[in-house]
């Protein structure tokens, strides 16, 4: 792979993979929803779907009939395809650098403040005045946890309203480094020393891949 797509390709992931190491190696947990991570990571790859399916599947008549602005339409497919699938997701909360055993008892302290019906079955929980039935899922290696939606009849404005308090609580409960994060900083500097090599060797050659790539 020539260095323009190899930067379009892997720059995107780079820049996932630095922002992750730098959430992991803080001391606080960090919560999210999951249309931003799905969002998030929809980004990540995205390098990889210019680079690949869009480039090979190009269709030639589009570069005549819209000149420069047919990659432009490309993107604009793709983004409202991404956009499709996180509008169209479950509600869920994403909880980075923490685990599961910190977390339930913050959700047995905050849970009462915000419904008193509130009640709880295993790792499965029910706020009916909030409109919120969750799932706790772990995900051991990135010590991640999620909150995700049990069923279809969920309240947004209640999902929301959580996703406030325990962002608020959780910035009061120091966390230990995740070692996870050096190693994705690791990888996302690897990526950007061989991506400027191979920018820097291939600098001449990069005006004319670009022109040849957006076929003007």
């Amino acid at each position: 792979m020539d260095p323009l797509h190899s930067s379009i390709a892997l720059g995107p992931l780079a820049v996932y993979l630095l922002l992750l190491g730098m959430i992991n190696l803080s001391r606080r947990p960090f919560v999210t929803t999951g249309a931003r991570d799905t969002a998030t990571l929809g980004v990540a790859i995205s390098g990889f779907v210019v680079a690949g399916p869009m480039e090979l599947f190009f269709y030639e008549r589009w570069a005549a009939a819209f000149a420069g602005y047919a990659w432009l339409l490309l993107l604009a497919l793709y983004a409202t395809g991404l956009s499709l699938l996180v509008l169209t997701g479950r509600p869920r909360l994403v909880i980075y650098n923490l685990r599961r055993k910190k977390l339930r008892p913050v959700l047995e302290e905050l849970v009462p403040e915000l419904d008193s019906d509130a009640r709880w079955a295993g790792d499965s929980m029910l706020l009916p005045n909030l409109g919120v039935n969750l799932t706790i899922e772990l995900h051991g290696l990135m010590r991640c946890v999620q909150l995700v939606s049990a069923g279809s009849n969920q309240d947004f404005a209640g999902w929301r309203r959580l996703e406030i308090a325990l962002a608020s609580r959780l910035r009061q409960c120091p966390s230990l480094l995740n070692p996870g994060g050096f190693t994705q900083l690791f990888f996302a500097l690897v990526i950007v020393a061989m991506l400027t090599c191979w920018l820097i060797d291939g600098r001449h050659e990069l005006a004319g891949e670009l022109m040849e790539m957006l076929r003007l």
